[in-house]
């Protein structure tokens, strides 16, 4: 089976849960349990400048957004990372106030905004940087970042105005028009406008998309800055997985409505509590294994029980999936097949390296990656080792759709 970067999969059933202790995605502990570290509780430090409990969202028969919690700290910048259609950008409309919440509540700085006290969007506290960036092309560079101040007194919206500008690095466009500016320009005039009234949340939608990859990689970190410069905590809304791991302190991976996990970016990416997260965040190969004592047997070698992250006891002489990403396995061809584990039958080049994609005798699929000047051949047969140099993941061998019955009795 191979196991792609964009997978989908039964989430019910390929969650991993710790028999002693379930959390919910907001970081709540079920069962009387203590909280465990995988970052799923909000950063300390004072009440959640955003709550959404239980917010339900659905279009016709369809539900779109499906009791979906979470608490955002003040300062903080959360990312809701996922495919499409998962709902992520309802939510952040939900948030804005632009859509109406079936059920559940949204909550700003403690009071509910949704529901019986439904607060509209201009009155929310809360500034969007939208997809298209939503300039108006008629304005300067300058009007439309003073569009949102039009109440405040003449010299107090010149002087946040230059502010702004200067913040955003365009403190010599003022009077530059949309359409005389870069993408790049365009878009920090429009976080400087969202951001002009000091809004309690800043929201992001999809906000890099329209960037060509140079300048969206430059843009992220540029904005980044900015956000954390204004102190504004700021929810963002992207299906890009290099994206949300690089500007979040925080990511909450979504499907179905709903969140499958949230967490710091390193702990999401190689902590994964699913094989829907695992593979939705990189290229994830599953390799199954047989615990035995202290290691675990599998075909790519052993494995000390140690580099397995979180491997209780009650799963001794059980069959587990180690999650291994490209840059764990390499591969060295072999003359004879006898002398290794399976055969390349893929390679998709990437630039500096190869993706090769190896069918184990078994009958598994493992990905690995090289260098594009080493000597790994285009197809026939290969040998592949495990070397990777940090804790592994897994997940329990009779959750997986394709059961094997070769490892255990």
């Amino acid at each position: 089976m191979s196991n792609k970067g964009h997978s989908t999969v039964d989430t019910d059933t390929e969650r991993r849960t710790d028999p002693r202790t379930e959390t919910d995605a907001a970081g709540t502990v079920e069962n009387g349990a203590a909280p465990t570290a995988s970052g799923d509780s909000p950063p300390a430090g004072g009440a959640p400048v955003l709550k959404l409990d239980g917010l339900r969202k659905s279009y016709a028969t369809e539900p779109v957004v499906e009791g979906l919690s979470l608490s955002v700290r003040e300062g903080e910048i959360l990312t809701l990372l996922g495919p499409s259609g998962c709902g992520k950008t309802t939510t952040l409309r939900l948030i804005a106030g632009l859509e109406r919440p079936d059920g559940g509540a949204v909550r700003i700085n403690g009071e509910s905004v949704s529901g019986s006290s439904f607060v509209a969007p201009e009155d929310r506290g809360v500034g969007v940087v939208f997809q298209e960036f939503a300039l108006f092309p008629h304005l300067t560079a300058r009007e439309n970042v003073a569009f949102g101040l039009k109440d405040r007194p003449d010299d107090e919206v010149e002087a946040r105005v230059g502010d702004l500008l200067e913040l955003v690095d365009l403190g010599g466009q003022g009077d530059s028009y949309p359409d005389q500016l870069s993408g790049g320009q365009q878009q920090r005039v429009a976080l400087a406008r969202s951001l002009a009234p000091e809004p309690d949340i800043l929201l992001l939608d999809e906000p890099f998309s329209n960037l060509d990859v140079d300048l969206r990689v430059e843009m992220r970190e540029e904005v980044r800055e900015i956000i954390k410069r204004t102190g504004v905590t700021a929810v963002s809304v992207t299906h890009d997985q290099e994206e949300a791991l690089s500007i979040s302190d925080r990511v909450a991976v979504m499907t179905d409505g709903r969140i499958e996990q949230i967490g710091e970016p390193e702990t999401v990416f190689q902590h994964p509590e699913s094989r829907f997260v695992a593979a939705f965040l990189g290229y994830a190969s599953f390799v199954p294994g047989y615990v035995s004592g202290d290691i675990v047997e599998t075909d790519l070698g052993t494995v000390p029980r140690e580099q397995i992250h979180g491997l209780a006891r009650e799963y001794d002489h059980t069959r587990i999936d180690l999650l291994v990403r490209p840059d764990d396995v390499s591969a060295r061809p072999v003359a004879d097949a006898a002398d290794g584990c399976g055969r390349v039958v893929g390679r998709r080049y990437l630039g500096p390296t190869f993706l090769y994609e190896v069918e184990l005798d078994t009958g598994e699929s493992i990905q690995c990656m090289h260098n594009h000047d080493e000597n790994i051949p285009t197809s026939g047969p290969v040998d592949l080792a495990l070397e990777a140099d940090h804790e592994l993941a897994w997940f329990p061998r009779e959750q997986r759709p394709e059961d094997d019955s070769r490892y255990g009795s």
